[in-house]
């Protein structure tokens, strides 16, 4: 089933890389008590999500954060060296790179997709969401191929 706004975000564990090694993220933690833009992305590196993706949200930060967003957050099924890596290639300091390595998080929200055909395997769908003390408020995934709902600016006009 997928996850829909209204809907409480099931507790998994995430990883974030940080200057001691690798770092457990417990989602129902991470949410709890502020407001949270995430944004996923189907692979750290890949051309969509390197050069328009995660550049917005760096972009847009301070506006986000105006309209009383607490943290941003970016995940995607990859390990958290790689996500380490890529928030600092891509100069996105502010932004907490969160890996889900084996797609529990995509799985448990039901936001999947098969990238086998690229040699990918199991990968997060690209999606934004605001989430308010662990509850979905907006939502917006991507039709296969696409990138339009799922950016900064499309989520910073439904806040």
């Amino acid at each position: 089933m997928t996850i829909s706004v209204g809907d409480r975000l099931p507790t998994t564990t995430l990883v974030k890389a940080t200057a001691d090694g690798p770092d457990q993220v417990d989602t129902g933690s991470f949410f709890k008590g502020r407001k949270v833009a995430l944004f996923a992305v189907p692979g750290a590196f890949t051309p969509t999500c390197s050069a328009k993706h995660l550049p917005g949200f760096v972009e847009k930060e301070a506006e986000l954060k105006a309209k009383g967003v607490d943290e941003i957050a970016c995940v995607s099924v990859n390990d958290a060296f790689v996500m380490g890596a890529w928030g600092k290639s891509a100069g996105a300091g502010d932004i907490t790179m969160l890996a889900d390595g084996n797609a529990d998080f995509a799985k448990a929200i039901g936001l999947t997709m098969d990238g086998s055909g690229f040699g990918m395997g199991t990968r997060s769908q690209r999606y934004s969401m605001l989430v308010n003390d662990g509850v979905v408020e907006q939502l917006n995934v991507e039709a296969p191929g696409e990138f339009k709902v799922s950016s900064a600016e499309h989520l910073l006009s439904e806040i």
